[in-house]
């Protein structure tokens, strides 16, 4: 008689891993968890810099002496205000609040139209064009919270986080960071590698929402086109699973997403960094340039802004080059075309003159230089909306 025993016949499985973006191999790029929220936010109001600039906000006209000794009691207030905030969603809605302020004050009107159409149980891959570091994610996070849709893990840029408190406020705020400022191939490649499996686990596996711009840097000539390095970026992840091109765009809810801004608060920055370049052969940016652009986008005049959301993309893309001129296609032809944008294209006939001369006399209080950039700049979105259309009707 023989005897066998299920330990020398049975394989033992290991147990597949849970993928989570909140692994520890994610710690150098994902955003903040609940349990940090506490601790960051104390941080935060713990810098003399930031209550400064607060108390100076909160009291413009307050003599310098005296904003110096109202330090204690703004930072006593924002400590007490901020008590009950817990977790990245509290710290949502906080924003949420604050942005809800910030349309009144520096927008005509905001819109958003086909975030009715989405899921709220599904994760989806936001693209957009790019033209604002701040506003644009924060605005798509606006139309996310009036259809009950999660709000957005925000990609951003590492050269955003020159200064520590810059970091809490955006890791916060649910951004997880893009390594641009590597310098050796082999460093991008791993730094792509880790991106790209990031944003996988996070719609594919935990199904959140995630924006991401369709380039690196805003489009400081009006000229929205995705960078097919991105596209190629997303699919490493899928590869590695061994999923095909086509299979794998798929899976990842991809939603193209047009902002249009009837003014750009940045257009006169952006200008001058075309104008500079094309004298000089280059542009350096100062260092806290990115922070005075986010602040700059916040602070100023936008007219009226739109955001169209498109269905996510299925269709049977071969290549990263036909998915990325997909999403420039719907972000071209769903611009909303502002008298801004035609009275700089020379399309006034039917436009109220008064609208006429307001885009104008911004314009010309521009210095003579940075004007045609600025025109051309608006005209852009136009062209490219006239060129989409065109292709619209010939099919």
């Amino acid at each position: 008689m023989s005897v066998t025993t299920e330990n020398s016949t049975a394989q033992v499985q290991e147990a597949t891993p849970v993928l989570s973006t909140e692994d520890a191999r994610f710690d150098d790029i994902r955003h903040y968890k609940d349990c940090e929220v506490t601790g960051a936010i104390g941080s935060i109001l713990d810098n003399d810099t930031v209550i400064g600039g607060i108390s100076k906000y909160m009291f413009p006209k307050m003599p310098k002496f005296c904003e110096k000794l109202l330090r204690p009691f703004v930072k006593c207030v924002l400590k007490r205000r901020f008590s009950k905030v817990k977790t990245i969603r509290d710290v949502q809605e906080y924003v949420a609040q604050f942005m809800r302020g910030i349309i009144r004050d520096t927008t005509d009107g905001f819109s958003s139209s086909g975030f009715d159409r989405l899921d709220p149980k599904k994760g989806y891959l936001f693209i957009s064009n790019h033209r604002d570091i701040s506003m644009d994610p924060a605005l798509i996070n606006m139309a996310c919270f009036a259809h009950n849709l999660d709000t957005v893990k925000i990609a951003i840029g590492d050269n955003l986080l020159k200064l520590p408190v810059a970091t809490d406020l955006m890791k916060l705020n649910k951004s997880f960071i893009v390594k641009r400022s590597l310098s050796s191939v082999k460093e991008k490649i791993k730094a792509f590698s880790e991106l790209s499996e990031y944003i996988g686990i996070a719609v594919r596996t935990e199904h959140h929402n995630v924006w991401i711009a369709q380039r690196e840097g805003r489009a400081k000539d009006g000229n929205d086109e995705t960078e097919v390095a991105i596209i190629k970026m997303f699919y490493m992840y899928g590869k590695k699973q061994g999923l095909s091109f086509e299979e794998y765009v798929k899976s990842l809810n991809i939603v193209p997403v047009s902002i249009t801004y009837e003014y750009d608060p940045g257009d006169e920055s952006k200008a001058r960094q075309l104008y500079e370049s094309s004298i000089n052969g280059s542009y350096t940016k100062g260092k806290m340039e990115d922070i005075e652009s986010i602040v700059g986008g916040i602070k100023g005049y936008k007219g009226h802004v739109h955001i169209s959301a498109g269905a996510p993309l299925t269709g049977d893309y071969a290549t990263p080059q036909e998915l990325a001129a997909e999403i420039d296609r719907y972000v071209h032809k769903h611009y909303r075309m502002y008298p801004s944008i035609l009275t700089a294209a020379g399309k006034t006939e039917g436009l109220p003159e008064a609208e006429v001369n307001k885009f104008n006399a911004r314009i010309n209080a521009m210095p003579a230089q940075l004007q045609p950039i600025v025109r051309s700049m608006y005209a852009k979105a136009y062209e490219n909306h006239e060129k989409a259309m065109s292709l619209v009707a010939k099919h």
